[in-house]
């Protein structure tokens, strides 16, 4: 009896596996090469359960009938399942795979692709998945959905995947992929709208027909590969909203100045040493530039000495002493002209009678709040002499005020800096603007001011505070921004000065204001009229608007302060808006620990000439500020390490997550696994080379991939 129980119990599982449906007899042979569920993602997956529907992250088609009902999707994704794949097939009738960011080893079985012929998406990315891509990829006629990103997968990629002509997603970054991209990659995939096979080793030429991937959106990434040979002029027939990131690759030759290429800064180019011409600084030879006019031969007798002499030989070239007579008498005029010019400007200079001018506070009736240097208008001059300068300047159309309206309005102090004062002010009809007030001279340089003035006040995103208008006197030079209500995002963070009560911000809120930030300073980065570097980014210049969106202030702000005379102190010793209000000094602060300093990226004590790159790593340390909740400059005076430092030195020590994450974020135990992707992105941007820095582009891509709303 004692034997015939066991083998009772045998059989009646056994007859219970019969009864289970086949789609559910194929989801335990996956169970069965589970090693590790440390999650307990598969318990419920139970052998004596006649439908598998009710497994965790199993989906099925809707059916009456238990038995007709099919496994239409698994989605199993952070769950760290260490496993390799079966060989056998999936469900038959599976649509969607995703099994993303788990520790699943060994190759991709073919045979486990064309036992799904139905799939539609196929999601494996950061796992550990090894080996060949294989050709069983091809017979997926439906599949639109593919990433197989951040595994160790090698070989090259087959041309089967071209019959995967409904394709619209074919992400392959971070694999050991190599050799040539098949022939017809951009005629047969016409429906991609994303491609990434960014750090690879992908060679040979890029596809002249990639520019008929006319659906392409966002970043198409081919760096960090091998691809050699010129860049095809094609590629600027893709929409201009396109990024094409082509950095770090063998290629050579001009950059074609077309389409979605034209009008790229340099960085979309770096890291290929054979490249030339614009907008790289390294000229191109005259053999390495294309023909202008290839069909016209070349007539030797062109250049003959004195062919233009007596105007014979018809069609031939000018000689040298024309050239040089033309040469002379351009330079003779550029002198004359020049000579008047600074004549008539010396007569307008010596002939004014300046008056001395003056701030006066509460000037044309304005009211202020306490410790406002309230604003005047420049009386100075006559009616003709720099009109221009005395008029309040809309740069939007739909401006509602005038000067006279503003200098009457009521303006309360939000902050003081080495730039100027910060100013809310509110006019007669309610409407709330912000007014920074820059310092005094400078008026020689107005027309440099305008210009620089108004390409700033062309930028316009969701995520950076709009310039409205501006005021250009002697002694006053204002600038008229939207008024973002929420304050600064570090007394978001850390709370305000002297405030009994601080709510933290939770997650979802962090990711939302990180998204958005990442969005601003890459639109400033690659669609902004001079593609600005902010160059001052920390969380004292991100405010947050009523739905805790986050809104870039400042940028450009050093440059107009320099024209504008304000003298501007260094970023590191500018006093943020929280002290500004509380009225405190900088002698609060150690004179050794400069609070900039900590969002500065190394090479910029260095150089004077800013980078893009300097963004990307103060903003790799405003995600290890939110991250972590610890202030940069508390942390270089009492640990004499800087925030990047102390999170390299926790995560070298192998220290647990819950000592690096802020506190109160350590709770949400279920969005841990976000937490430590930003924290990677993080130490990412903050790469002491600042060639290995991922572009802002590619980091606000990756962060929307991320599910928290925002």
């Amino acid at each position: 009896m004692a034997l015939r129980l066991p083998l009772l119990l045998l059989l009646l599982a056994a007859a219970a596996a019969d009864a289970l449906t086949p789609d559910g007899q194929a989801l335990l042979a996956f169970k069965a090469a589970v090693v590790q569920d440390p999650t307990g993602a598969l318990a419920n997956w139970d052998a004596t359960a006649a439908d598998p529907c009710a497994w965790n992250g199993v989906a099925c088609s809707a059916s009456a009938s238990a038995q007709t009902r099919r496994v239409v999707a698994l989605s199993l994704p952070r769950k760290r399942l260490v496993a390799a794949l079966p060989a056998g097939p999936l469900p038959s009738s599976l649509r969607h795979l995703n099994l993303r960011s788990n520790r699943l080893f060994g190759p991709v079985p073919g045979e486990l692709l064309s036992g799904s012929p139905a799939l539609q998406s196929l999601v494996l990315y950061g796992n550990e998945l090894g080996g060949p891509l294989p050709e069983e990829l091809g017979g997926l006629a439906f599949l639109q959905i593919l990433d197989l990103s951040s595994n160790a997968l090698n070989g090259s990629l087959p041309a089967s995947i071209l019959k995967c002509r409904r394709l619209r997603t074919l992400a392959l970054a971070r694999n050991n992929l190599t050799g040539p991209l098949p022939d017809g990659f951009g005629a047969e995939l016409a429906a991609l709208e994303r491609l990434d096979l960014s750090f690879n080793g992908f060679s040979g030429a890029v596809p002249e027909d990639i520019g008929n991937l006319s659906r392409l959106q966002g970043t198409v990434d081919l760096s960090h590969n091998h691809f050699s040979g010129r860049i095809p002029a094609s590629l600027g027939r893709l929409p201009e909203k396109v990024y094409i990131d082509l950095t770090y690759n063998n290629l050579s030759g001009p950059i074609p100045q077309n389409g979605a290429l034209e009008n790229r800064g340099p960085t979309a180019f770096i890291g290929n040493p054979g490249l030339c011409g614009p907008p790289l600084k390294n000229p191109c030879s005259p053999d390495a530039m294309p023909s202008s006019n290839p069909s016209l031969p070349n007539d030797g007798d062109s250049s003959t000495p004195g062919a233009a002499g007596g105007g014979k030989g018809k069609g031939k070239g000018l000689g040298k002493i024309a050239v040089v007579a033309i040469v002379l008498s351009d330079v003779v005029g550029i002198l004359i002209i020049a000579l008047i010019f600074f004549y008539c400007y010396w007569r307008a200079v010596s002939s004014k009678d300046r008056k001395e001018l003056g701030a006066v506070a509460g000037s044309k009736g304005s009211r202020c709040g306490k410790d406002c240097g309230c604003f005047s208008r420049d009386e100075s001059g006559t009616p003709s002499e720099h009109a221009e300068q005395y008029d309040l300047v809309a740069l939007d159309q739909e401006l509602r005020f005038d000067l006279d309206e503003l200098l009457k309005a009521s303006a309360f102090v939000l902050g003081k800096s080495g730039i100027g004062i910060v100013y809310k002010v509110v006019l007669e009809d309610g409407l709330t603007m912000a007014v920074r007030r820059l310092g005094e001279g400078g008026l020689q340089r107005f027309k440099e001011f305008q210009t620089e003035v108004e390409a700033i006040g062309k930028v316009r995103h969701p995520n950076i505070v709009t310039l409205r208008a501006y005021y250009w006197s002697f002694d006053e030079k204002l600038l008229i921004y939207d008024y973002i209500p929420n304050g600064s995002l570090s007394a978001a963070i850390h709370g305000k000065p002297r405030t009994m009560t601080f709510t933290p911000l939770p997650w979802e809120a962090r990711l939302k204001i990180m998204k958005g930030v990442a969005k601003g300073i890459s639109f400033l980065h690659e669609f902004s009229p001079k593609k600005y570097v902010h160059g001052d980014l920390r969380p004292n210049n991100v405010l947050l608007g009523t739905n805790m969106e986050p809104y870039i202030s400042d940028f450009g702000l050093g440059r107009l302060a320099n024209i504008a005379g304000a003298s501007p102190i260094a970023q590191s010793d500018r006093v943020g808006l929280e002290k500004a209000q509380s009225q405190q000094s900088d002698a609060s602060v150690s004179p050794l620990v400069s609070k900039g300093s900590c969002y500065q990226a190394p090479e910029a004590l260095k150089t004077l000439i800013p980078s893009q790159k300097w963004d990307v790593y103060s903003y790799g340390v405003v995600l290890l500020e939110m991250i972590t909740g610890r202030l940069p400059a508390v942390l270089l005076e009492t640990m004499q390490m800087d925030l990047v430092q102390w999170v390299q030195f926790c995560i070298e020590d192998k220290k647990p997550s819950a000592h690096v994450l802020d506190p109160f974020l350590a709770r949400d135990s279920e969005r841990e696994d976000e937490m430590i992707a930003v924290l990677k992105i993080a130490l990412a941007c903050v790469q002491a080379n600042p060639e290995r820095r991922p572009s802002l582009r590619h980091v606000a891509e990756t962060l929307e991939r991320l599910s928290g709303s925002s």
